[in-house]
């Protein structure tokens, strides 16, 4: 941070403050906006050669723009990533310009990269019963591939987020059937939570050694603490080499397989996007990956013609 000017530095620290109280940014995305603001900040005053005030960061120019643009790809920064470090550097700006009264034409006029969106990739059903299953012979301890299965089955049985499954605390054992959850941005939803993932919790609950206080989370790591999301992924890269699945069954795979899988099975896709917390109902058409047919099916049964 000591290529910040002082000035700079408290106006970011201000503006991580707005978004966080009145717009109710979510940790990670306050983490991310940090680190994106920052180091556009510090490249600005590499670039000019000294820590800019804000009387300098009002007067950035497009050539400025495209040199720190040119530097992040040069530094291996990808299309996405560098387009979503844009919008962190432009919402920064909107908000200081607003403050400060000043046009902040030059930030906000640069063109983000293009990319193309990767469509995700779900499993089918039975290739997902299947990773379930085998990530259950991935562990020695009998009590960890109890809870590695128990996880797993509620990303797909419950479309639930990594970090929303692993959010669980103590108290809400045994599950109920129907769950309120906290997902993004601190938007809440209620899900259904299937019979399958009910027993699954409720298996790993018998055999874990720890004690589960109801303050504390659920899922538990190997020495007793909060269980990290790197160890699921483990698990399951290990599960889908045996099988023989590709990369993109990860985790995240499992929430998109439980959005398409309901949509096949004929789930109305505005029901779908209530069950995974999407603000934006293309969000949800990107999960579930299906043909332009398919969703006009779908739209027919609920529009039918007179």
């Amino acid at each position: 941070m000591s290529l910040i000017s002082p000035a700079a530095r408290d106006a970011l620290q201000a503006w991580l403050d707005h978004q966080k109280s009145l717009k109710g940014a979510a940790q990670n995305t306050l983490t991310a906006y940090t680190g994106d603001v920052t180091e556009f900040l510090v490249f600005i005053s590499a670039h000019k050669g000294q820590p800019q005030g804000l009387g300098a960061l009002a007067k950035i120019t497009i050539s400025d723009m495209r040199g720190w643009m040119a530097n992040s790809r040069s530094a291996g920064v990808g299309p996405r990533s560098l387009a979503r470090k844009l919008s962190a550097v432009k919402a920064f700006y909107r908000w200081l310009s607003a403050r400060e009264g000043f046009e902040p034409t030059a930030v906000l006029s640069t063109r983000s990269p293009k990319f193309t969106n990767k469509l995700p990739r779900p499993l089918a059903v039975d290739a997902a019963r299947d990773l379930i299953e085998a990530v259950e012979l991935q562990s020695l301890a009998p009590w960890v591939a109890l809870r590695d299965v128990a996880v797993v089955t509620l990303l797909w049985g419950c479309g639930l987020r990594i970090s929303e499954a692993l959010g669980i605390k103590g108290g809400d054992a045994p599950l109920p059937q129907v769950m309120r959850i906290i997902g993004k941005g601190g938007k809440e939803r209620i899900v259904p939570v299937v019979d399958a993932a009910r027993d699954a919790v409720d298996a790993y609950m018998r055999a874990c050694p720890h004690n589960l206080d109801d303050d504390g989370p659920l899922f538990r790591g190997v020495r007793g603490g909060a269980l990290s999301p790197r160890a699921i992924q483990k698990s399951m890269a290990s599960a889908r080499m045996q099988l023989g699945l590709p990369a993109t069954a990860t985790p995240h795979a499992m929430r998109h397989s439980f959005a398409t899988h309901l949509l096949n099975a004929g789930g109305d896709l505005r029901a779908i996007q209530e069950l995974l917390g999407h603000a934006s109902l293309s969000t949800t058409q990107a999960y579930t990956a299906v043909d332009t047919a398919r969703l006009m099916e779908v739209y027919d049964r609920a529009h039918p013609k007179a």
